[in-house]
């Protein structure tokens, strides 16, 4: 399905988490994949386990000059890239109130920052190769308001993302470059840090019509979708995997 191609996905080192579920999806269909983290051992690691001819490289979303750097060290090593997964994200679970301007700015800089640095250092080769496909991912949190783990800031972030995608989508589809997103409902990652009690989860469940939380596998596998020539008049598209958690 992606025979011959360069994948980039960011925050893809966690090991329960959606970036590296969308590496081994993507490597296991043929791509080349190059995992960015801010810990260049775990993302070295994360890319020896998907087997010969992956990369991983450090990198930091919220720094422009690291983002172009690891672009370049990707294309020199594996190729152009053809496609970038924007999945770098942290949450905080604060109210309102708490929100203080350092918290404001860590969550919304890796998250809706980190996604436009990442994607203006990938598309001007993209538009030299009139291809390309960037897959940001967002959150359901961005859609109903928040309401599960991260706190308005992070909704805001994300929310920002689809407002961001949607303009780029429409900006670079006459250069051959799609770009979508995906809003992953709640989903069994590390990112929940441990607050997913049994008490808590059999709650949740009450509004998911699908009766259980999502899988990581289940967001890579859209992300693979995205990626591939079956999405190929799909741009400015948003689709929801959250298992009916929210349905609009």
């Amino acid at each position: 399905m992606l025979d011959g191609k360069v994948a980039a996905i960011s925050g893809a080192a966690s090991k329960r988490g959606i970036g590296l579920a969308t590496a081994r999806a993507m490597a296991a269909r043929g791509a080349k994949v190059a995992i960015l983290d801010l810990d260049d051992s775990a993302a070295a690691a994360a890319a020896e386990s998907l087997g010969e001819g992956h990369l991983g490289l450090a990198c930091d979303v919220v720094d422009p000059q690291a983002c172009r750097a690891a672009v370049e060290t990707i294309a020199g090593r594996l190729g152009p890239i053809d496609i970038l997964v924007n999945n770098a994200g942290i949450t905080q679970p604060l109210k309102l109130l708490d929100i203080a301007p350092g918290d404001y700015d860590a969550v919304t800089g890796v998250n809706l920052r980190g996604t436009l640095q990442l994607s203006q250092a990938v598309v001007p080769a993209m538009k030299d190769r009139k291809a390309g496909t960037i897959i940001c991912v967002s959150s359901v949190s961005a859609q109903r308001g928040g309401g599960i783990f991260g706190g308005p800031h992070y909704s805001a972030a994300k929310a920002g993302i689809l407002g961001l995608m949607r303009a780029m989508a429409r900006e670079l589809g006459p250069h051959g470059i799609r770009v979508n997103a995906v809003t992953p409902g709640l989903i069994e990652t590390d990112i929940t840090g441990g607050l997913l009690t049994a008490e808590r989860k059999t709650e949740i469940l009450k509004g998911i019509p699908l009766g259980r939380v999502g899988q990581p596998e289940d967001v890579a596998d859209i992300c693979l979708f995205l990626a591939s020539d079956l999405a190929a008049y799909v741009t400015g598209a948003t689709i929801d995997v959250n298992g009916g958690m929210h349905i609009h």
